[in-house]
This record gives structure tokens, sequence and C-alpha cells, in this order.
């Protein structure tokens, strides 16, 4: 290596920590509440015609097409797809060429009614022992009918590995959907974090519910085709309708969207955790049993307990309700899990919580209430440095609008907050920060709107970064004395 490029590569390893440190700064406790108002579109759901929900072209095509993690550390998937006119073969071609589609795996094949609705045949197909950071071109046939698609491996785990994460709520199908998923698609984002509320179908009756949940599998294909989504169920999901004689909670979304909840010892596919590149990933279920005792609370101690910050540092909880809300729309509903899983999340260092429920978006900064109890205590959550962040992202564009009341004044736990459309990205550089940002759907634009460092708990101590630090400074010494 020359010596100007040396110089150079020292020059960045000591001028980055200190834009980094400048970063972290912080302006006080006073937050920000943004007073953008934007013509939205309509809130209604696109009309079931529209070229959006197209159905593919050919007899019994595949169709709702769409992939997850199949495993615990991301070499495998799961790839989901719907036949509308009957069962045909449940299998995957796929190999690392395009067009050569050297290997096969054959799943599984159900369907279910939901009242008189009766969906097509669901197929799942799990591909396993595939190669970390490797891009595999996939085919389903069907009759006569096939489609191709593709989706990329993450690196393999690796705590300084980088990698940017989408985050998307509450999306639902209409055309504020529709633009907050363009957008995203045009991000960078390389898997898609869901936290909950996916079709919106619940809005709906009798057979219009299971219509609903096909069109809304088409429309979302463009993207989930192609990189895996995180799925986590929100309270759309749970479709209790006993005038319809339907009283099984989540059955279109269990019968559809698997998790690999398996791998994570879960008793339960709404609740799992995954590890991703330099992430460790904990879905959460808000709408069931959680309080002490219950297999998902016990399932959540033994899981943070398995977390290896020194392999994936990155902590991230996915859950629907939010924690901390200071918006009129959901306010306190959060307050059961919070009591019970708070102190958790600050006993392991969570760097971030990502949740839905409201319509908007808030951003918190890392607070905590653990000291508060009904007899005694103080009853306002206060600064907490070993806190996550709290991030409401529930803004996707449904039917339902947005949650443009927010509670004044603004608390001081909350740093900003704006009832706009729009999606989040989360950028991992390494073990010690990453970037993130939420971007609005600006009339058709995208625009960045709030963003900031994100600091990783866990190497973030003082000890810790001594550590990194005297490593990185005898990386540099040992390349100039190369020279």
């Amino acid at each position: 290596m020359p010596m100007v490029n040396r110089r150079q590569s020292l020059s960045t390893a000591l001028i980055f920590p200190l834009l980094v440190l400048l970063s972290s700064v912080k302006n006080g406790n006073a937050g920000i509440t943004s007073a953008f108002i934007r013509s939205e579109w309509p809130s209604v759901d696109i009309p079931i015609n529209s070229e959006e929900f197209a159905v593919p072209k050919g007899h019994n095509a595949p169709q709702q097409v769409h992939i997850t993690q199949g495993d615990y550390d991301g070499k495998a998937v799961i790839i989901s797809w719907v036949t509308a006119d009957g069962p045909g073969p449940s299998k995957v071609q796929f190999g690392k060429s395009e067009k050569s589609f050297d290997y096969t795996a054959e799943g599984t094949t159900t369907n279910y009614t939901f009242y008189k609705y009766k969906s097509g045949y669901i197929h799942q197909c799990l591909i396993d022992g595939l190669e970390y950071d490797t891009k595999y071109y996939y085919k389903i046939v069907s009759g006569e009918s096939s489609r191709e698609f593709w989706f990329q491996t993450p690196p393999q785990i690796d705590p300084d590995a980088s990698y940017t994460f989408g985050i998307i709520g509450d999306l639902g199908q209409t055309y504020n959907s529709l633009s907050t998923l363009e957008h995203y698609m045009h991000s960078g984002g390389q898997t898609v974090l869901f936290v909950g509320d996916l079709s919106y179908a619940d809005r709906y009756q009798y057979t219009d519910v299971g219509i609903r949940w096909d069109s809304w599998g088409r429309f979302v294909e463009r993207s989930a085709a192609y990189q895996p989504w995180i799925w986590s169920a929100g309270n759309h999901e749970i479709e209790y309708m006993p005038y319809m004689g339907e009283v099984l909670p989540f059955k279109n979304y269990l019968h559809r969207y698997p998790t690999p909840y398996l791998a994570s010892e879960s008793s339960s596919a709404l609740w799992y955790a995954i590890r991703r590149a330099s992430a460790h990933i904990i879905v959460l279920s808000s709408y069931s049993p959680f309080v002490k005792y219950t297999p998902q609370w016990v399932w959540l101690r033994e899981e943070l307990k398995r977390v290896d910050r020194e392999k994936t540092p990155w902590l991230i909880v996915l859950m629907h309700f939010l924690i901390y809300n200071s918006n009129e729309a959901h306010f306190m509903e959060g307050e059961s899990m919070r009591a019970v899983f708070e102190s958790c999340f600050i006993h392991y260092k969570v760097d971030v919580i990502f949740a839905g429920h409201v319509h908007a978006y808030e951003r918190s900064y890392r607070i905590s209430n653990v000291k508060y109890n009904v007899s005694s205590g103080d009853r306002y959550p206060v600064p907490d440095k070993s806190a996550p962040v709290y991030i409401t992202v529930g803004d996707g564009g449904n039917q339902e609008g947005l949650a443009s009341r927010f509670t004044h004044p603004q608390p001081d736990y909350s740093a900003f907050r704006e009832a706009s459309y729009g999606h989040s990205t989360l950028e991992i550089k390494n073990r010690t920060h990453a970037f993130y940002h939420w971007n609005r759907n600006d009339d058709g634009n995208k625009v960045p709107t709030d963003s900031f460092v994100l600091h990783n708990q866990y190497w973030g101590s003082n000890l810790r970064r001594r550590k990194l630090e005297k490593h990185h400074l005898r990386g540099v010494v040992g390349l100039l004395a190369t020279d």
C-alpha cells in the first residue's frame, strides 16, 4: 500500500471517532414536535381490481411469494407462495447463477377456511445449508407456469459485519402504503423488520377478509419475494370475529406467514429470535400472554441469556404496541408490558426497541421508569444510559389514517415526533455504531427527516471501548511498521 493511502487510512481512523463523538452530544432534553402537515392521499384501500394486486399470468401461477429467515443464524430461508387453482408441486429450484437451478427443495402444502372463504393452496419450503453473503436465484414451477426470483444471504455472523435493516409497521394496502413500500425499495435496506399490522383485512367482513389477505400478499411480493421480511403480529392479525364463527386468534396470519420459531426454542410462531450479520433480533408478541411464568416470559428470559454480544453486539427487540408513547392514540397501552419487561431490557442493555400501533413516528431518548411501583418510587421516566432507545414506526400508510394528536407539552423522554407516513432504516456499520434514518413520504418523495448515530450499548462501556481502541491502534501501528 502506498504511504499516502496509509496516511489517509490513519487520518480516517482518527477523525471518524471524533465525528461520531460529536454526533452523540445531546442538545439538552428539548424534544422536537414537527409542525409539518402534508396533504395525504385518502386513507382508503386501493381498489381490488387495481394492477397493484394483479394476479400473475398463467394457469395456477405461483403468487403472493415471500421469504423470511429460516433458521437461527441466517443460512436458511423459508419461501412461501400460493397457488389458486390446485395444489400442484411444492418444490423450489435454486442455484447461484441466473437461469441455472442446480438444486431442488421440497416443501409442504396446506389450505384453510375462514368463514365461507377458502384459501388457495399455501406452500412453504425450507431451503437450508446456504452459503453466507451469496446471491441465490430461485424458480417456483406450477404445472406449465413458473416464476423466477432471487435473494441475497447475509454476511457471516460477525461483530463488525455491516448490514442495513428496513423498519416498517402498520402498512395496509392504500396508496400511502404503496408510497412507503416503493420508497423503502430504493433505500438500500437488505431485510425488513416488520412490527405488526400487515393487511388490515380485519377491517372487512365475511369472505372479503380472506380476499384482502390475498391482495396484500400480491401487493408486498415486489419486495418480500426478494429479501426476508422478519414478521411480528399486531392487533389487526388477531381477527377474533365470533359473529362469523371465527374465534381462533391469528388464524389467517399463522397459516400464511411462517417464522423460524423452533430454531430459537420458542413454543410459538408469534415470538422467536434470529441472528443476522451482527444483530440479535428478538420478536415479541404483544397480544399473547407475557406476564410472569407464561411461556413467552420464560422463553424471553432464556433467550436473553443466550445473546452473545461478542458475536452479535446489536440487540434489537420488535413488538407491536409501544412501551413509551406521547400520542393520544393508544396512550399507556404498553404499560403492562413495560412493567414486566423493562428491567430485563435494561439489565441486558438492549440497543433499540421498534414498535408500531400508533400511526405516527416518534423516537425517545434513553430513559427508564424501573424505579416506579404502586407504593413508592419516582413516577416519571428518567434518563438511563443502560436503557434502549424506543422508536415508533406505525406510519406505514394503512386505511385508518394518521394519529395526529400528540400530548402537550412534549414529555422530556420524547426526542422527535411527527404524524406522517414513512419508513426507517438502521445501517449497522460495525460493533460500535449504527446510523438510523426515518424517511417521510412527502407528497410522493422520500424525505430524510430524523436521523442520529446509535451507539452500541455493550461496546460502549469504557472498559470495552478501551479494549477495542487498543486493538485498532495495534493494527494501525502494525500497518505503519510495514512501510
